[in-house]
């Protein structure tokens, strides 16, 4: 066995972190043997909570951790997940952590905890670019508050991670001269997802051990499925009271509605972490699965890939051995409503909600259209054309006061009349395809059949909970025959999340993680 794995489960089994304080550092690390460092391979392999304690008891030093993934970052530069590096600012925070430690100050809750921000959202000092030409040189300001409470809880930014243009996209092919498109960890001939994609290719490359996206309609937990980590959209419902993550004016927005950050793990145990800093939480003790009531909606587990089918319908079968009651149902009418609020919200709100946020932020000089004409992705310039001809303002007013609230009438319904906590399903139809480096986004094929568009088949399972505000939680379900991550999904009702992230860590326990990309 590796003497990483000996060390870890030294730590983890004899309570030996626990006893560091009262033996001193040196003298566990001669207890793990040798000099006890962990190398750079090991580090990298550390899961959130591994890393925290590991700095927290001297084992490790933020500074060498930041450097090891520096250095991780810098050699994997051909993915394209960062359009920023903050080099400087990362190893400056990293010391200033073990600085702290030194001194015996009481450590925060993750201290020393790198992480990526997706760079739609604001991080004081950075770049926002929104991965558009018309934002290159726009420096924020202020943190986002979700990354000002991730950094007061010691969390170090190493950088801001590259998208899908403006967010206006699920491949993270994103044609910006100064981003370029964003490859999968685990092929990099294939997208990551988007439009989080430079945010989960960093954390399953082991660039970063967790990390912030955004998700307006599948954002942080398509590419979470296709790169084989985990991904929370969290509550939204109709804002306010309802709304779990409040970064208003704090990120390049698509629509106020349905826009809210999420964060980003190599596991549920990872994202949890985060989602408590945010949330000034606990972190959910993982739910037992016996008896657990979850919904199994026929239309969502319709038309998939048949290698990525094999690898649900395992989980699936191992859930139920585990004593998971699943609940076959569905949600008549449910695609309809929901093709009559998605596009008509997401294609109208930004009219008014991209020129807040450009005044909100310094930038009241540059004006909607001049966004526009300065999009380099042409799919992403399609949905702007769309925009300034204000092409769904007449349907807007039924979709967000009408169809909408249908949608969410019709959640509600399924989950109290089933008795269930949640529906189950997966993530996407098919696991990561190849990238478009000319279109931006191609059209894919599910099992040979006729050509569809990419950008709806891959939130066709996303996109319906999104609309409703609902949260959303996706984790690894395994790897296909080949090698390509699979993601099930979780959605629950409104204000549910951290019922969903206690399902979702007794899941991943049964399940396990996926491996790691080859890279």
């Amino acid at each position: 066995m590796p003497a990483a794995i000996d060390r870890r489960h030294f730590l983890k089994t004899t309570g030996a972190l626990g006893a560091c304080s009262a033996t001193g550092a040196a003298g566990l690390l001669a207890a793990c043997g040798g000099d006890g460092g962990y190398s750079a391979s090991e580090q990298r392999q550390l899961s959130a909570a591994e890393t925290v304690s590991a700095i927290a008891q001297g084992l490790l030093t933020a500074e060498e951790l930041v450097t090891t993934l520096l250095t991780r970052a810098r050699a994997l530069a051909s993915l394209n997940a960062f359009i920023t590096l903050d080099e400087a600012g990362a190893l400056a925070a990293a010391r200033a952590v073990d600085a702290q430690r030194r001194s015996g100050a009481a450590l925060p809750p993750l201290a020393g905890l790198p992480v990526v921000v997706k760079d739609n959202i604001n991080v004081r000092g950075l770049p926002t670019t929104g991965g558009t030409p018309a934002l290159r040189n726009l420096v924020a300001a202020a943190d986002a508050p979700s990354v000002a409470r991730l950094r007061q809880a010691g969390a170090i930014v190493l950088g801001k991670t590259n998208l899908h243009e403006l967010a206006f996209g699920i491949t993270s092919t994103n044609l910006s001269p100064f981003a370029g498109p964003v490859h999968n960890p685990y092929d990099s001939t294939r997208i990551p997802g988007g439009s989080s994609g430079g945010t989960a290719a960093a954390i399953a490359a082991r660039i970063a051990v967790a990390g912030l996206g955004t998700d307006t309609g599948g954002s942080t937990r398509v590419p979470a499925a296709l790169c084989g980590i985990a991904g929370l959209r969290p509550s939204v419902g109709n804002g306010g009271a309802d709304r779990r993550y409040h970064d208003e004016n704090a990120v390049v927005p698509i629509s106020h509605t349905r826009d809210t950050v999420g964060p980003m793990g190599r596991s549920v145990a990872d994202l949890a972490l985060l989602d408590a800093a945010i949330t000034g939480t606990a972190v959910p003790a993982a739910a037992s699965l016996a008896g657990l009531r979850l919904g199994v909606p026929a239309s969502f587990w319709a038309g998939l890939d048949n290698g990525l089918a094999a690898v649900a319908q395992a989980a699936r079968a191992r859930l139920q051995a585990a004593g998971v009651v699943l609940v076959d149902l569905d949600l008549p009418g449910l695609a309809e409503l929901n093709n009559q609020v998605s596009f008509q919200i997401a294609l109208h709100e930004p009219i008014a909600d991209l020129p807040a946020w450009l005044a909100a932020n310094g930038a009241a000089n540059l004006t909607l259209a001049d966004v526009a004409a300065g999009v380099a992705s042409p799919d992403v310039k399609g949905a702007f054309s769309a925009i300034l001809a204000d092409a769904f303002g007449a349907a807007y007013p039924d979709a967000i006061n009408v169809h909408r609230p249908r949608m969410q009438a019709l959640y509600a319904a399924c989950f109290a009349d089933n008795r269930i906590e949640a529906l189950l399903f997966p993530t996407t139809l098919l696991p990561a395809t190849t990238i478009d480096a000319v279109n931006g986004s191609s059209t894919v094929s599910v099992n040979g059949g006729p050509p569809s568009d990419t950008f709806g088949t891959y939130i066709r399972n996303t996109d319906p909970g999104s609309n409703a505000g609902l949260p959303g939680l996706s984790l690894p379900a395994g790897l296909t025959a080949g090698g390509l991550p699979v993601g099930l999904e979780l959605d629950g009702p409104v204000g549910s999340d951290r019922r969903l992230i206690a399902i979702g860590l007794a899941i991943e326990a049964l399940l396990g993680p996926v491996p790691a990309p080859t890279l």
